[in-house]
């Protein structure tokens, strides 16, 4: 026993971290002890005869407080950053990359994997595919490599953790440190009541009562771009918004040498570039087959923009203005001409869409499509005040997992929205059941009020909400392949595929209705709504292809040595003929998709990739006539959500669609097709 409740049992509800007498302080010596408790386990491994048993399932069990302890701190450093668990991140994250770096390395380890792998004939299905995954995470580490090598990769892996951690810090220190106060009604003109709101919340947070202020949060950031009449603001806002992490904090020399490292560690594996070596186990395979797609949805994407350019143009000189649009100036005028153009009014669509009334659709499209029910907790230990819990039972009323909520913007959170978890589904030794976490970054509404959420920010809910489920429905036995543990270009099917239900008729008129008067979003009002999105998905593919661009472009470097990222950002979207009136929804300085870990680096096309899934997999609910068909639901759980990483991708969607996916579905989704 200790007096460590990072490290002693933990007895809370439904087994999640005991935050409440978790203190900072508990984590470096958790983490020493976990650590310790892991490395002898694995020379019990080594020790054993070579067996699926002993060898990989010993895997499987070895590390579990470990596993324990990161989780509980990698989701206070996303939500909770400050001075002191950022100097144990510095200290922490380069130390975790070198013990699984030297665990992936280790020869004794590798030879007993090996061996298993060798003879699979006696396992089952699903035992092979473990087996598999798990030597293939050997062999691309580095495994069988000289010791030289594999000395260099470890010390790479160990130099590239701390740069990660310090890119994030970098960018979250820009954004805690930025506040625009506005004290007056000029300064407020064009602003709806729902961002006069949410920036009046801001200022009572950051101590400016009786102001209103914007933080370089995206939800304070773009309805302040939207809505603001102050075009000298507009500007200030977007420069400090874009500018994160290429200031005091500049990430310019760690992108230079995250680059470097990641070129010399794909060519001690084997690999031309850093691209080749990561898409070599996804579905696109290769770089490729990766800018392939990229450029078929550029060039029509890219049209539709230079034509909506000109007509924001025309409207600027109709108003009487003499300047060229401007970044800062497409969302205000692209929102003025949208209302022209469809009479289509986004405070209007924000007022019926509380968050309350997002969150319950969430549920209950789960409960339609999937049998789930989801009820309230107040007996879970959580970790933020602002965090909710419920729990989630299956369609006989049976435990299946615990769902954790944080959904407000935090001077402290880092920015974005995502899903993490602190425990995964699997079957091993008498199995466990999920908890699941969402994190979200809405704004928060005046006091009393209720936040009201545009429509992107529901939509960012509800594909939060599609990982969630991925994790929750797992049904998997052991945890290597459990819920989201799949390929990149796989893994946002469930989510982007979960967002086609936000726009149903079906879910719209029973949730989409208005914070104070309780009425349905009118009909008429969801019509507008629909064409004004598609009239804006030019500008909005434009800048999440600039940005896969410069992700690819970076990762496809054979040679890195002091790289400039900034300026190999710039020189490639001058070669595609990139608007001048778009910048990429991720500059490089901030690009923490790609740098604050390697999770998406060479991989932020796959967002791209998984929507042509996605639209592929809705199309095939339409054509069944049913949007909550049972029979396609239920072969869309066994297939998708629960599968896990038990089969490869390729297999899964074969196994659901019965083809292989049609490129055009996406441009349809987009309403870019020709």
């Amino acid at each position: 026993m200790t007096n460590n409740p990072l490290l002693a049992p933990w007895t809370t509800a439904f087994g999640e971290p005991p935050f409440s007498r978790i203190r900072l302080e508990h984590f470096r010596p958790a983490f020493d002890a976990a650590i310790a408790e892991w490395k002898a386990e694995r020379e019990a491994i080594k020790a054993a005869p070579a067996s699926f048993d002993a060898t990989i399932l010993g895997l499987e069990r070895a590390g579990q407080t470990l596993d324990r302890v990161e989780r509980a701190f990698y989701h206070l450093v996303g939500t909770a950053s400050g001075d002191e668990i950022e100097a144990i991140q510095r200290e922490i994250q380069p130390r975790l990359a070198r013990e699984s770096a030297d665990m992936l390395l280790d020869d004794a380890l590798f030879v007993r994997v090996d061996a298993v792998h060798a003879d699979l004939a006696s396992l089952d299905a699903e035992a092979q595919r473990l087996v598999e995954r798990r030597w293939l995470a050997f062999r691309r580490a580095g495994a069988g490599l000289p010791g030289e090598k594999k000395q260099r990769l470890a010390e790479i892996a160990e130099r590239l953790a701390s740069l990660g951690a310090a890119f994030g810090q970098n960018v979250l220190g820009d954004e805690k440190g930025y506040a625009l106060v506005l004290g007056s009604e000029a300064e407020l003109e064009g602003l709806p009541d729902s961002a006069r709101a949410a920036a009046q919340a801001a200022a009572e947070e950051r101590g400016h009562p009786g102001k209103w202020v914007v933080t370089l949060s995206r939800s304070s950031v773009e309805p302040f771009l939207q809505f603001s009449a102050r075009r000298d603001l507009r500007e200030q806002v977007w420069r400090a918004f874009v500018s994160r992490g290429a200031g005091a904090r500049d990430n310019g020399p760690v992108m230079s040498e995250t680059l470097a490292l990641r070129t010399e560690m794909a060519g001690l594996l084997g690999y031309q570039t850093w691209a080749d070596y990561r898409l070599d186990d996804t579905m696109a395979r290769t770089p490729a087959a990766a800018l392939d797609l990229l450029h078929r949805v550029w060039t029509p994407a890219r049209a539709a923009a230079l034509e909506e350019a000109k007509a924001l143009q025309a409207m600027i000189a109709q108003e009487g203005g003499n300047f060229e649009l401007q970044p800062w100036d497409w969302r205000y005028y692209a929102g003025k001409r949208r209302q022209a153009l469809y009479d289509f009014d986004e405070s209007a669509l924000r007022a019926h869409l509380p968050l309350e009334n997002v969150i319950a659709a969430a549920f209950d499209v789960a409960g339609r499509l999937f049998g789930l029910q989801f009820e309230p907790r107040a007996d879970v230990d959580l970790p933020h005040p602002d965090a909710r819990a419920w729990e989630v039972k299956d369609a006989e009323g049976r435990h299946l997992a615990l769902f954790i909520g944080d959904f407000f913007a935090r001077p402290e959170k880092h920015s974005g929205a995502w899903m993490s978890g602190f425990r995964d589904q699997h079957r091993l030794d008498g199995g466990a059941t999920p908890i699941v976490v969402n994190v979200l970054n809405a704004a928060r509404g005046a006091k009393g009020e209720p936040a009201l959420l545009s429509h992107d920010e529901a939509r960012t809910l509800f594909h939060e909400f599609g990982h969630a489920l991925h994790g929750m429905l797992s049904d998997v036995a052991y945890p290597y392949l459990s819920g989201t543990n799949v390929a990149r270009d796989w893994v946002e099917l469930p989510s982007q595929l979960y967002e086609h239900w936000l726009d149903r008729p079906e879910v719209l008129s029973r949730f989409a209705r208005h914070y104070e008067t309780g009425a349905p979003m009118p009909q008429d009002l969801i019509d507008r709504m629909k064409r004004a999105r598609a009239y804006g998905q030019a500008h909005e593919t434009i800048e999440f292809l600039a940005s896969a661009f410069t992700d690819m472009k970076a990762h496809a470097l054979s040679e890195a040595g002091s790289v400039d990222a900034r300026a190999l950002e710039a020189a490639g979207l001058k070669a595609l003929g990139m608007p001048a009136a778009i910048v990429p929804r991720h500059a490089a300085q901030h690009f923490q998709h790609i740098f604050s870990g390697d999770g998406y680096s060479a991989g932020y096309y796959s967002y791209l990739w998984s929507e042509v899934l996605d639209a592929d997999a809705f199309e095939a609910f339409v054509e069944a006539g049913d949007v909550f068909d049972p029979a396609l639901a239920g072969k869309l759980r066994r297939c998708v959500y629960a599968a896990g990483g038990t089969r490869p991708p390729d297999e899964l969607w074969q196994a659901f669609r019965g083809r292989a996916p049609d490129p055009a579905a996406l441009l349809r989704k987009r309403g870019l097709a020709t």
